[in-house]
Formats: structure tokens, sequence, C-alpha cells
């Protein structure tokens, strides 16, 4: 197991690397192997292609976050929780920028939605009950989160994360209390 995970780390090193200097879309497995020393035989026995270890790179840097995601629901802790999300995109926004623009099968927008879909669907389970976090809302709020990270990331202006968690919580804050108000206003 450990030689296993020496292996995937240098896999996924060399993608790194490769991808400061290339767009994913013109890195082949050839050139992951040859920028790391190893054959392509040890990469398909570690991975299917350049988008699994894409994946790969994204799970295991995520889940120390979704483990602590799953723990907590004191809603302070969540946005500071959000913010150390936030922080690891922007800290790494050239490598994500790249591969969020990945579009199609495999991409990686797509794995990031289905991986953040159950602790999305844990969150709005814990604050709206079991009929609140139907398949309908947590599919709503996966494709406004996603949307809402994608565009952040990909702006060629991208603010810093302290600013866009700020604006974010200041839109669901004021949208919150604006509905609410108009909810008192129709009783």
């Amino acid at each position: 197991m450990a030689n296993s995970n020496i292996t995937k780390r240098a896999l996924a090193s060399a993608l790194w690397e490769l991808m400061k200097e290339v767009p994913f879309d013109k890195i082949q497995v050839s050139h992951i192997c040859d920028r790391c020393g190893m054959n392509r035989k040890s990469f398909y026995y570690h991975f299917k292609d350049k988008y699994d270890l894409l994946n790969w790179i994204f799970d295991t840097e995520f889940i120390t976050f979704a483990q602590a995601s799953k723990e907590d629901t004191n809603i302070y802790n969540r946005i500071e929780w959000i913010q150390g999300i936030c922080n690891y995109f922007y800290e790494n926004r050239s490598f994500y920028r790249k591969a969020l623009k990945i579009k199609g099968q495999n991409s990686f927008s797509e794995h990031l939605r289905e991986y953040c879909l159950p602790l999305i669907k844990l969150r709005l389970t814990y604050l709206l009950g079991d009929d609140g976090a139907d398949d309908f809302t947590v599919n709503i709020f996966a494709d406004a989160s996603m949307c809402a990270i994608e565009r952040w990331l990909l702006d060629k202006n991208c603010i810093p994360p302290d600013q866009f968690v700020s604006k974010l919580m200041l839109f669901i804050r004021g949208s919150a209390a604006a509905i609410q108000r108009e909810l008192n206003q129709s009783n």
C-alpha cells in the first residue's frame, strides 16, 4: 500500500507540473510517465486514464475537508470550513482553472459535483429534514454551488477567497431576510 501511494503521488506530481506548462487536453499519459520516469503499465495499474488521476488528486486533497464537514453542524464552523475550501482552490487556482475547463465525459466539474453531492445532502438534511432534502433540492443547491465556485475561479480577476466568501454570505443572508420579509407581509 505504501509503494502504491508513492507511485500515485509521483504520477500526481508529474501531472501537476505538466498542467503548469500545457493545457490538460494536450497532456498524454506518456507525458506523465516520462515526467516521473515510469512506464505506462505502472500508470494503468493505478489509474484508468488521466482523468482518473486528476480526480484522485482532488479526492486525496479533500478527504480532510469532507471529514470535517460531516462532523460539524455549527454555522460559524461551517463558514470557516467553506473558507478553507475556497483558500485551497484559490492557492491552487492555476491547476483547478485548467481542470475546470475540461468539458464532456470525465470532466472535473462533474466529478467535483458528484463528490460534493453527499456533503450537500447531509447539510440540507440537517437544515431542512429528510423531506426538504429531496433530490430536486439537493441538485438545485449543488448546481448553484458548483456554478458559483467555477465562475469565481475562472474569472480572470478572481477575487481573494475571503472576499468571495464574504460576498456569498452577504447574498445568502440578504436573500433569506428579504424572503422572510415578503412572507411576513403576505401573511
